[in-house]
């Protein structure tokens, strides 16, 4: 496996990195028939054409209070660079990344590694707990794409790794450093994990489990209990509860007085980290007498990095479509 040249794709859901980018970038998740379904399939666009413009307007809002679009790009090309850094000394992987709903797609991170002339593609999710509304949709749009383009070219999947060690051990530190940030011992942590629809649950989709094994696997590190609760929330289906905001009023009812927020389903900062959890909920919080600060998020900590080495170099088999869970193959 050595002598073989291993590309490396880091799958993420993507954002718009300009004011410009937020309504097209709406327009590219709204058309996912895979996570909503407008209508019937003829009118998909259309409709999420209509949403898509009818919400950029205080999508943009948002964005300009993070800086003026998504940092989500720029911390995953940072991601992949460490990545491929750290597994030089094991052999020639060159790294890329693919995003789901902006630039770049899938088609042009097969396009990079196939002019590198590699031998077998790795796609690496950066969503921990697999749901089909996010690796699931990934996962598929890159295996039509390089069907097309490369159908004989090995692919590996690596679609989950809720208990990986690294990744938990860097969970489990971050939570640590941000406990400090606080001059009380009587903290709450909450696990802010974004939402899902109830209908992907009864379905059988593991998210939801995925992030129950996560946190067992923190609190057996941390030896703290915290509570599980979803944010960003959108539309009239009936979705995971509490929600955060329900949580906030219901640890506020409680006379809870701090609160650590750990962002357990995101790795990277993004709008769900810098606006919901550090403005939004915050802001929230302080309304109700409470104190709310943020776990950092993992971005390119060495734990994490290290993580999707260990998970990379699981890969032993080169056969197509070889799927993992749970980090293991």
């Amino acid at each position: 496996m050595k002598n073989q040249k291993r590309g490396i794709i880091l799958l993420n859901m993507g954002g718009p990195g300009s004011q410009d980018d937020v309504a097209p970038f709406l327009f590219n998740l709204f058309s996912d028939r895979e996570i909503i379904r407008l209508g019937p399939g003829l009118l998909q666009k259309p409709i999420a054409w209509f949403i898509s413009h009818r919400r950029a307007p205080k999508s943009r809002a948002i964005y300009a209070k993070i800086g003026g679009g998504s940092p989500l790009l720029n911390i995953t090309l940072q991601q992949a660079a460490a990545l491929q850094k750290m597994l030089e000394e094991e052999g020639d992987f060159p790294v890329t990344v693919a995003m789901r709903y902006w630039q770049p797609f899938a088609e042009e991170a097969i396009n990079h590694l196939l002019n590198q002339g590699v031998d077998s593609i790795t796609a690496v999710t950066l969503y921990p707990h697999f749901s089909r509304a996010t690796t699931g949709s990934s996962v598929n749009n890159l295996q039509k794409h390089l069907t097309q383009r490369a159908p004989r070219l090995p692919l590996n999947i690596i679609n989950s790794y809720p208990t990986q060690p690294s990744y938990i051990k860097g969970l489990a530190e971050n939570i640590m450093a941000g406990l400090h940030e606080f001059d009380s011992d009587h903290v709450q942590i909450i696990y802010s994990a974004h939402s899902l629809p109830m209908s992907f649950v009864r379905e059988g989709d593991p998210y939801v489990d995925h992030l129950k094994k996560t946190i067992t696997a923190v609190e057996e590190i941390t030896g703290l209990q915290g509570r599980l609760c979803y944010q960003s929330r959108s539309g009239p289906v009936e979705w995971l509860s509490p929600s955060t905001p329900e949580m906030l009023k219901t640890l506020a009812e409680e006379e809870c007085r701090n609160i650590l927020a750990v962002p357990i389903s995101f790795v990277s900062d993004h709008i769900e980290t810098l606006y919901e959890i550090n403005m939004l909920y915050r802001e929230q919080a302080k309304k109700l007498g409470m104190r709310l600060r943020p776990s950092p998020s993992l971005n390119t900590s060495p734990l994490f990095i290290n993580c999707l080495k260990e998970l990379v170099l699981q890969v032993k088999s080169t056969d197509r479509d070889n799927q993992s869970t749970d980090g293991t193959l």
